[in-house]
């Protein structure tokens, strides 16, 4: 067997009774939920399963709920006793893989989530920051299009670099609604607006990242011996200074995603691991490169039906 990589998701993976099975039957997941509790001194998990949705979906609720579901079920699969070569997340996701690699104690990391999803909600006013998925067209050419657009008429850029064809741009909701006239320009498929409650990843959110450097610097944060793919930089990090860095540029840069499970592959990664709600990045995965194995560990059946 090559190498293996542990992968947690991100915003958007979020569904109302995610990790519900592993919390009635792990006694560690239970205790995963119980902490972020009484961390945010909020019952948390009566949110996450049984809603409402629209209550779940609000960023401040949903970023410490997926940190609190990926960390639950990562409990429960611990005793297969796999230790990952490589891990990370997709934006918010990289602080479920920070806990796994002991960078950051889970109840650091769910009360520092709570406010980063509120520093994000709260950096752009309502209605003048938007999302959107850009389908089909190439990643130099979109960057030209962004840049032309910000230049000329008003900002936006690329956010999240998913996989070949798949590219979320995020900006001013005037330079985002400017690539969805303009896509056709440089081939792109088609342009679908995003249900968000900001511009997540671009430099408007600059106010998010300051409050966020001021909250990460009260963290004690450690060096680790897992290799941390960061999606600033594409590349291992273990140091936790260089690691409180880039977390804190992270809220402003784009999510190179492509390229982090492209320097996985090129590692040696053969099988990704992808513990949290949903099949999201096993998709992403999956289309960047066919040949690499991807389990999914969103349930209780689902580590009970894996064979490493």
């Amino acid at each position: 067997m090559g190498k293996v990589a542990f992968v947690f998701p991100g915003q958007g993976a979020q569904a109302v009774g995610m990790g519900h099975d592993v919390y009635e039957n792990v006694a560690a997941s239970r205790e995963v939920f119980d902490i972020a509790n009484r961390v945010l001194e909020y019952s948390l998990s009566d949110l996450i399963f049984n809603g409402p949705e629209n209550l779940l979906k609000q960023t401040a609720n949903t970023q410490p709920a997926l940190l609190t579901t990926s960390y639950a079920l990562y409990k429960a699969f611990e005793e297969k006793g796999i230790r990952p070569d490589f891990v990370a997340g997709h934006s918010l996701g990289e602080y479920s893989a920070l806990v796994v690699a002991g960078v950051m104690k889970f109840e650091e990391a769910v009360a520092v989530v709570r406010k980063r999803g509120q520093f994000m909600e709260e950096a752009v006013p309502n209605g003048e920051g938007a999302m959107a998925a850009v389908l089909g067209a190439d990643r130099v050419n979109l960057g030209a299009l962004c840049d032309d657009i910000t230049a000329y008429t008003a900002p936006v850029e690329m956010a999240n670099v998913n996989c070949p064809g798949q590219i979320v741009i995020s900006g001013s909701t005037a330079g985002v609604q400017a690539v969805v006239e303009r896509g056709k320009e440089i081939g792109a498929k088609r342009v679908i607006p995003l249900e968000v409650s900001g511009p997540f990843h671009s430099t408007l959110m600059k106010p998010a990242a300051e409050r966020l450097e001021a909250a990460l610097s009260e963290l004690d944060l450690r060096d680790t011996d897992i290799q941390v793919v960061s999606n600033v930089s594409a590349r291992p990090e273990q140091s936790a200074e260089r690691i409180r860095e880039l977390l804190i540029e992270q809220v402003c840069s784009p999510v190179l995603w492509e390229d982090s499970v492209q320097y996985m592959i090129e590692q040696g990664v053969d099988t990704f691991i992808e513990i949290g709600s949903g099949t999201v990045l096993a998709g992403l995965i999956k289309k960047i490169d066919r040949s690499v194995k991807v389990v999914s560990i969103n349930s209780l059946e689902a580590i009970q039906a894996f064979e490493g």
